[in-house]
């Protein structure tokens, strides 16, 4: 006699299988999304000066960010936009250390996040990134300063795309860095769903209902003559490394690729990459003005 599953396990495994189905078919960006709404800590536990920052959306919805201060002379300001999953008291692990070298760093929770209102989704977040951008670039201690953008995961195919399609963003900004980013939401879909066995069957479909409009490869272009910095780790389990070389490859120069042997977004625990990550911060202002004489009838 042929071994039989509990009921109870087909019921689960059919039950599994038709909502993977419904979700591959089903087109809702809001999957890309994985909040998390509680604080693991804060600035001011790592010893960093800090203020908690209001914003509201274009469309209503209440923001959270937090503003880290600079120790000493401002050297610049860095927008730093997280991936999908938690919030800034856990993503603040990439940035804390810029302060002190002079750096002030806004941190965006998108809706849905933190302490942040409402409900994560495509294109909704772009309003929420833009907020962002106007705070921060109309704020007294930014102006005659550099300005930089630093997107990780999902924060850098979202950033970079705001900026790609935003021509005021890109006059003032003065460096974009892209950290572990993807080039299409549909292909990222497929990735992931190619994984594992259970999901395997559903990679198209599940590439499918992603949104192609606001694919990264597609307008990565548009942010010359602002300096683009690539940064992808060889070892990233969670967006394939693949994925920052077809970012670079589209891009248009002033570029410059930066790989390491890490994970996902460890980027930073790399004091090599700190050290080009700052040199790439120092030279874009004069990268940019060259790009732009060059570039000038």
């Amino acid at each position: 006699m042929k071994p039989v599953l509990p009921i109870v396990i087909i019921s689960k495994l059919r039950a599994c299988l038709l909502l993977l189905l419904i979700v591959a078919l089903s087109g809702c960006s809001g999957l890309l999304f994985f909040p998390g709404k509680n604080w693991v800590r804060t600035p001011e536990q790592l010893g960093i000066e800090y203020r908690d920052v209001a914003l509201t959306s274009e469309d209503g919805v209440k923001l959270s960010a937090w503003w880290l201060e600079p120790r000493g002379e401002v050297k610049g300001t860095i927008l730093f936009l997280h991936g999908n999953a938690e919030n800034i008291s856990t993503h603040i692990g990439s940035v804390y250390w810029l302060p002190e070298l002079g750096y002030q760093v806004l941190l965006l929770d998108y809706r849905g996040y933190g302490h942040s209102e409402g409900t994560a989704s495509l294109p909704a977040v772009f309003n929420d990134i833009n907020a962002a951008f106007d705070w921060m670039l109309a704020q007294p201690e930014v102006q005659d300063k550099p300005v930089y953008l630093l997107g990780q995961s999902l924060g850098a195919s979202m950033g970079g795309y705001v900026v790609a399609t935003n021509a005021d963003y890109r006059k003032q900004l003065d460096g974009v860095v892209l950290d572990a980013g993807f080039a299409s939401y549909s292909e990222i879909a497929r990735e992931v769903a190619s994984r594992h066995w259970l999901t395997w069957a559903f990679q198209y479909p599940a590439g499918w209902s992603m949104p192609g409009a606001y694919d990264l490869v597609d307008h990565v272009a548009n942010i010359s003559p602002t300096p683009v910095l690539i940064i992808h780790g060889t070892q990233d389990d969670v967006v394939p490394f693949k994925q920052g070389e077809r970012i670079f490859a589209a891009s248009n120069k002033p570029k410059s690729f930066f790989r390491y042997d890490g994970p996902h977004i460890g980027t930073f625990k790399d004091l090599g990459i700190r050290d080009l990550f700052l040199q790439f911060l120092a030279e874009a202002p004069a990268r940019k003005a060259q790009a732009e004489a060059t570039a000038a009838p």
